[in-house]
């Protein structure tokens, strides 16, 4: 988890991007996770908005797998 300022990482851009070119049920459950790391920071859920960050990062890596073995499979049987 990556801390700028002592806040956690909300990965809403990485997030959208997988949503647009990796996969998009796993990228859409990245944004939801994203988008709720600044609402907890901002009603002072730190660990909460820690875990939202984790959970964003995690769904956006298994975006970014998955969009990469449909590219290889889809490679593949072309």
């Amino acid at each position: 988890m990556s801390y700028y300022d002592g806040r956690p990482e909300s990965n809403l851009v990485w997030a959208i991007l997988v949503t647009i070119f990796c996969c998009l049920p796993f990228g859409i459950v990245a944004i939801v996770y994203a988008a709720q790391v600044d609402a907890m920071l901002n009603s002072g859920d730190y660990e909460g908005a820690c875990e939202s960050s984790e959970k964003a990062r995690n769904w956006c890596i298994a975006s970014m797998v998955c969009g990469i073995i449909w590219a290889i499979f889809y490679g593949a049987i072309r």
